[in-house]
């Protein structure tokens, strides 16, 4: 489910937020997996007695689902809501994460008040655009913009520019990055 080209973001993932996020999420909902063990052994190799690299989530009890069943999600949204995601996003990669939930939203029927930007080259993290200034798109102007765009949608009925994958500018450089992002074409 990664996107194609996130390779070179894989290894300071790997490091920093794979493996913790999976226990961690694991762990709240499922704490049983590992016994008195909180958190599960990390980075462990899969075979490890209770490794969360062989959790297998069919095979758990119901109360797993349950737990689940309580915080997923159904698109079937009652307020204005807009969404923000990068296309390179690697610990919540798109087509698994805010791709799903558009087609929820849309199958739910609430699509009008729904608006959903893909952006181009943005990641999880901001903070890996000074490492990578020509192959990222920092998120913050975009979330900036989403909110403007969503205070005006709730507050004034002004209603966002249809949702769409926003470009990153070939010829733009860092600082018209790190300020700007119309949701507009």
């Amino acid at each position: 489910g990664f996107p194609a080209g996130s390779e070179f973001l894989w290894p300071f993932h790997h490091r920093y937020y794979w493996d913790l996020t999976q226990r961690i999420y694991r762990e709240e909902l499922d704490p049983d997996f590992d016994g008195p063990l909180e958190a599960g052994r990390p980075f462990c190799a899969p075979g490890t007695p209770v490794c969360d690299a062989d959790y297998d989530y069919a095979s758990r009890p119901d109360a797993v689902r349950e737990a689940v069943s309580r915080i997923a999600l159904t698109g079937r949204i009652g307020k204005p809501l807009v969404t923000v995601h990068g296309t390179l996003d690697v610990l919540l990669p798109i087509s698994r994460d805010s791709d799903v939930y558009a087609r929820m939203v849309a199958d739910a029927g609430r699509g009008r008040l729904f608006r959903y930007y893909r952006v181009d080259g943005g990641t999880h993290v901001d903070s890996l655009f000074d490492a990578f200034p020509d192959r990222l798109r920092p998120l913050l102007p975009c979330h900036r913009a989403a909110f403007t765009a969503l205070e005006e949608w709730i507050g004034r009925g002004v209603q966002p520019p249809p949702g769409r994958t926003i470009p990153r500018p070939a010829s733009a450089g860092p600082e018209e990055l790190l300020t700007s992002c119309p949701l507009a074409p």
